[in-house]
């Protein structure tokens, strides 16, 4: 009889019309596939009965997340190697199963056969349940104040020192600014946030307001470093909680405040400048122009917003766009990428003028392989932390994010925009070198 490494290396030939490009070994201790590089190791045929039932990326996710594969040897050559089993990347985009094309091959005789051969290869059982850690029904139409409050509680409430393993000192939650190749990630974070700073060209006694501010780190080193008074807010208990202790171990209760607040709750502007780092890809493409119009009505006349937000590569067919099922299902729920034109266009449609874009995509990738190395040299302390298919998690989307902004797949802009007076003048110094470096820091 065929040993199972062998037989399931020629399902995927057939379903895929290419060969595994990765050395496989089986559950019964078979192997089949190139003698070198990272192996694909199934280590329990319950896998096979989440393929045959969720064909594609969601079926491999869940595999993953239970520990039923894994990848050993080096993670990145794996996901690089496999980057096009489970979909085609064309000029435009990510070329995802529509529901009509899933139904179109739930009718192909092939695809039947193959699943057949799946479930025979690994025996009869009902299909397992999803892991869970997978994001369950979600409560309320979309972007609600109570759904969006269950994503960012599903995403960010999972242990602040889970966070603190992976992130390091910093607890800053998104990506780094490398000015040298000998930085650490703490200096690349220091010099992210100070870069923001400037930006916005923060003085002492400005009123500072920081959406979606994680584990105040901005706020404390705008605090420190520029005088100011802040604010900043979460709909996250767990990041309140510990930023309010940084606030309060550093003496700053009584310039800066941290509150537990959905951004359409705030009225208490105006405020001198906004910082939004990481934020808008909660907000969601619909609710994107409220969030905007929002934020520009904060600010006083000649106030600044610095967006800092994940953007994806423009389609030719916007409609086509689709959320990626592992991100949606196991990282962020309802979270949703946009094209930086798309960004801009709509921060201008809200009143502001968009006065500077950077791109920082190679930047992330070197911040997701720095978060990569703390947690797989912590790895016990992480899934005693946690759970450990929340590491698993953690680690797969983390890992394949890194190589999506160095391919070019994804990007991270900052937008740098202002809210011009009523006789349109925006209060900004006529060039870049002016505004961003005429800002002495303490």
């Amino acid at each position: 009889m065929t040993d199972a490494a062998t037989r399931l290396a020629e399902l995927v030939r057939q379903a895929v019309g290419r060969p595994l490009p990765l050395r496989l070994r089986a559950w019964d201790g078979s192997e089949a596939g190139p003698s070198e590089g990272p192996v694909l190791v199934v280590r329990d045929r319950r896998a096979l009965h989440r393929l045959a039932w969720k064909p594609g990326e969601l079926g491999w996710a869940r595999a993953w997340v239970a520990g039923e594969v894994d990848i050993d040897g080096d993670l990145y050559e794996a996901l690089d190697r496999m980057s096009g089993l489970v979909w085609d990347r064309t000029e435009s985009g990510p070329k995802r199963h529509t529901v009509l094309s899933a139904l179109a091959a739930l009718r192909d005789p092939r695809t039947v056969r193959l699943a057949a051969e799946a479930l025979a290869l690994a025996g009869p059982a009902l299909p397992p349940a999803p892991p869970r850690e997978e994001a369950g029904s979600r409560r309320g139409p979309l972007h609600s104040l109570r759904r969006d409050r269950d994503a960012i509680s599903h995403h960010y409430d999972v242990g602040n020192d889970f966070y603190s393993l992976v992130l390091g000192p910093s607890l800053v939650y998104s990506c780094a600014y490398w000015e040298s190749p000998e930085a650490t990630l703490e200096d690349a974070q220091r010099a992210k946030l100070d870069l923001i700073c400037r930006k916005l060209g923060l003085r002492p006694g400005q009123r500072l307001l920081d959406v979606g501010c994680g584990w105040g780190s901005m706020v404390l080193h705008a605090v420190e470093h520029y005088g100011v008074e802040a604010v900043g807010v979460t709909i996250s208990e767990e990041q309140a909680g510990l930023a309010r202790k940084r606030l309060a171990d550093a003496g700053y209760t009584d310039r800066a405040e941290i509150r537990v607040q959905d951004y359409r709750e705030i009225e208490d502007g105006p405020y001198d400048a906004i910082s939004s780092i990481g934020m808008a890809e909660h907000v969601g493409s619909p609710q994107f122009r409220l969030y905007a119009e929002t934020l520009h009505q904060l600010l006083k006349p000649g106030g600044r917003l610095l967006n800092h937000q994940i953007s994806r590569r423009p389609l030719k067919d916007e409609g086509a766009y689709e959320i990626d099922e592992f991100i949606d299902r196991y990282v962020f729920p309802d979270g949703e990428l946009a094209p930086v034109a798309t960004t801009a266009a709509l921060l201008e449609d809200a009143g502001f003028e968009v006065r500077d874009v950077e791109a920082l995509r190679e930047h992330y990738a070197l911040t997701l392989r720095a978060w990569v190395a703390n947690l797989e040299q912590h790895w016990p302390e992480a899934v005693r932390l946690t759970t450990a298919g929340r590491a698993r998690v953690w680690r797969l989307y983390m890992a394949a994010s890194a190589l999506a902004f160095e391919r070019n797949g994804i990007g991270v802009n900052q937008i740098l925009a202002v809210r011009t007076t009523t006789a349109g003048h925006a209060k900004m110094p006529r060039t870049r070198g002016q505004w961003l470096y005429d800002t002495a820091t303490g």
